[in-house]
């Protein structure tokens, strides 16, 4: 506990995210094999997190302060996922409390980390701190919009939906404005291969989810909106484009990172950054077909699904199967990264001292 990752609810949102795809699907003893999954991870995860902020604050709080820390916002992101896959099945009051939990953490942290940034003295004067997981920041705001959309769909009232166009909104702008920022780190700081990680496919997840909480916005009745159709419609098509072609260039990251310059492919927790956008696009590419009568979407959609699922199974027999392993190194504290690792607990070159993506 002592040494939990800020982000370890990423495998809760990235399970949550695929059962919902297989929901979607029409595989609903998978997705329901996988909402229970899900639901342990959170009950098994969130307790974790209070538990090494009263037992070990000093170090919760340092990377609260530090380059990793929208990674807490998994948190609140978490509990959003679960409501919005909760809803469709029909368990309201269970959903609402998710949504009630999700909308909390939101706001602490949606506000908190920003807030201990910039206020904090002991961050580092550059580029170098920013990394793919700022994208959460986005995301957290869109998954309220996401979670509040699906259950204002059972509920009536004008709450919910004018928080869903709100968090919609809101999550739109947090993202083109991340996006500026990485990708000026991107291009403007060196990367060593070593650290570049699978968080910066959130860059591509953050899209998805603003795509997929625009397709449940559109779904609700048409006085429930203060957003006019078309325009939600249009920016769900530009960012669905966008999050698409971002695709080959993060894949072609990965091959430059693994086949060329042969960075080991071993299991880490950064694995569930891949799942959970590529649950979302599927997701999403499948929803938006749906909503604007594009059946060829839909079909690719479809097959998407499946593929979320398969890179589901990899990642948790590779995490079931890292668990297993035995374990070296027993003279490094527990918790601890090893010498000249990043703030992601991974190896980079000894002279280098950035903090990378």
């Amino acid at each position: 506990m002592a040494g939990l990752n800020p982000g370890a609810l990423a495998f809760v949102m990235g399970t949550g995210i695929v059962s919902t795809a297989l929901y979607t699907n029409g595989a609903r003893t998978a997705s329901a094999a996988l909402l229970w999954v899900a639901l342990a991870g959170f009950a098994v995860l969130v307790p974790g997190y209070g538990w090494r902020l009263l037992r070990h604050r000093q170090r919760f709080l340092a990377d609260f302060l530090g380059p990793r820390a929208f990674a807490f916002l998994t948190l609140a992101i978490s509990a959003n996922v679960l409501a919005a896959r909760l809803a469709p099945s029909g368990h309201a009051a269970v959903a609402g409390a998710f949504l009630a939990f999700g909308v909390l953490g939101w706001i602490l942290l949606d506000y908190g980390i920003p807030l201990a940034l910039i206020t904090t003295l002991k961050r580092g004067p550059s580029l170098d701190q920013v990394n793919g997981t700022w994208f959460l920041w986005a995301v957290g705001s869109e998954s309220v919009a996401l979670a509040a959309a699906a259950l204002a769909s059972l509920t009536s009232g004008h709450v919910l939906p004018a928080l869903a166009v709100v968090c919609w909104s809101v999550g739109l702008m947090q993202y083109l404005l991340t996006a500026a920022i990485v990708l000026a780190r991107l291009l403007a700081r060196p990367v060593w291969p070593e650290g570049l990680m699978t968080s910066v496919w959130i860059f591509m997840g953050a899209a998805a989810i603003i795509v997929l909480a625009g397709v449940r916005l559109i779904s609700l009745p048409s006085g429930s909106l203060m957003l006019a159709r078309p325009v939600i419609v249009g920016s769900a098509v530009v960012l669905w484009a966008f999050s698409s072609w971002l695709i080959p260039l993060l894949l072609a990251l990965g091959v430059w990172r693994h086949a060329v310059r042969r960075i080991p492919l071993r299991y880490d927790l950064g694995w569930w950054n891949l799942v959970f956008p590529i649950g979302m696009y599927a997701v999403t590419t499948h929803e938006l077909g749906r909503a604007t009568g594009t059946s060829w979407m839909t079909t690719v959609g479809r097959w998407e699904d499946w593929i979320a699922a398969a890179v589901w199974v990899v990642v948790f027999a590779a995490m079931v199967a890292a668990r297993l392993r035995p374990r070296h190194g027993v003279g490094r504290k527990a918790g601890s990264p090893p010498t000249g690792a990043d703030h992601e607990g991974n190896t980079v070159p000894p002279s280098s001292t950035q903090t990378l993506p």
